[in-house]
């Protein structure tokens, strides 16, 4: 076997404690050697010590002075959007071949949602993994964008209040700016909306996605099996990701059309999808699917990456 690929883990917080469970006990060609934060006290510190993960809690640059930075060939930041930026400018200077996989909503790099680009992302120095709710949804229009032209898609993704962090709270804007901004570069819509919902209900709910695809007339059973073959495609890596319901159809006359402020008269097929997502609960409790769904997609990013950087040694 071909020795694995070297990581290294930024953020000690939820996310970055999830992650570095799921790399120790799923990941076959990559290696998490160093865990990064900068709470000497934090738990995912102090866990990841408890399981032989070298430490620092002085952030990038005490990775930056550790001898096992030499080897690292892939980071994953696990921050925020602010804090990403100038996480890789640091890293960039240090070494400017390293990987960067951003779990923020930073958008240095190309958005890549494993399901739908990887493939055509594995030579990026940056991958933006969007947000929860562009990772969960983006497939959707992008299953509904391959059958008929998408002129409009709107998502709200309602999460847990309990599973949104500082991070999330301080990234909203852009959750919400980014998330919108990849509907339409990967999923294909002309135009897209992003809405999240913290939702305080006690006991907390699961992460619900309601997706709702304006476009052209097409056959709906054909756009239902797009659907179903891409959710399925999804649940390889993220296996508490469902469609919720049968999906629903509105077909749109032109006779009685919708107007969409900067498309104008519409009519073809209004697609709604909705979408749970259970998390793990490898780290995390099993109602922040919000999270889970980060982590799994980055475990399959770093992967496929990682199996691609082995190959070409």
């Amino acid at each position: 076997m071909q020795p694995k690929i070297k990581a290294a883990i930024i953020g000690s917080g939820n996310i970055g404690s999830d992650l570095m469970l799921k790399i120790l006990r799923q990941a076959r060609h990559l290696e998490i050697s160093v865990m990064v934060g900068i709470d000497p006290a934090s738990d995912g510190l102090e866990r990841a010590r408890r399981l032989g993960v070298a430490t620092t809690h002085e952030g990038v640059e005490g990775l930056l002075r550790m001898p096992q930075f030499a080897e690292i060939q892939i980071v994953l930041d696990a921050t925020s959007a602010t804090a990403h930026v100038r996480n890789d400018a640091l890293l960039r200077q240090a070494r400017p071949g390293i990987r960067l996989i951003d779990l923020t909503p930073a958008a240095i790099g190309p958005y890549c949602v494993p399901v739908v680009n990887l493939e055509h992302n594995l030579d990026q120095l940056n991958v933006n993994l969007i947000t929860c709710g562009g990772q969960a949804t983006i497939p959707m229009v992008a299953a509904v964008s391959r059958v008929a032209t998408v002129h409009y898609a709107e998502i709200v993704a309602s999460i847990a209040s309990k599973s949104a962090g500082p991070g999330t709270r301080a990234n909203i804007d852009e959750f919400t700016e980014t998330t919108a901004k990849a509907i339409e570069v990967i999923g294909g819509a002309a135009r897209g909306k992003a809405i999240i919902v913290m939702n305080p209900a006690e006991p907390p709910l699961m992460m619900r996605d309601t997706v709702y695809v304006l476009s052209a007339a097409a056959d709906p059973q054909r756009v239902a099996a797009s659907i179903e073959e891409m959710a399925a495609a999804v649940q390889v890596y993220v296996p508490g990701y469902r469609l919720k319901q049968q999906v629903q159809f509105d077909p749109i006359s032109a006779d009685a059309p919708l107007y969409l402020p900067g498309i104008g008269r519409f009519s073809g097929l209004k697609t709604s999808i909705f979408l749970e997502v259970e998390g793990a609960a490898h780290y995390l409790p099993a109602y922040a699917g919000n999270l889970d769904i980060m982590t799994c997609a980055a475990l399959a990013t770093a992967e496929r990456m990682a199996q691609s950087m082995s190959h070409c040694r």
